[in-house]
């Protein structure tokens, strides 16, 4: 799950490691934009729907984060 988040966070922007990167928000490595394109993404690849509920800093400021939420949204669904 987390190797299909990251290709899915380096479809998005490849200039970032993003496994190394432990604030993808706080240090304004995803904007909202990119945020909007990875919901989208995530959605289709786990099929999962991220509601406006799930759009927090909380749930999308590291690969973990972004993990632990795709796990959760996949076992209420």
């Amino acid at each position: 799950m987390k190797e299909k988040i990251l290709e899915i966070l380096n479809d998005i922007d490849d200039s970032v490691d993003f496994a190394e990167e432990k604030s993808l928000i706080g240090d304004h490595i995803l904007d909202s934009f990119a945020i909007i394109n990875l919901v989208g993404e995530l959605e289709d690849a786990f099929d999962i729907t991220i509601g406006p509920e799930e759009m927090t800093r909380e749930n999308f400021d590291s690969v973990d984060q972004i993990e632990e939420m795709v796990k959760r949204l996949s076992q209420d669904q």
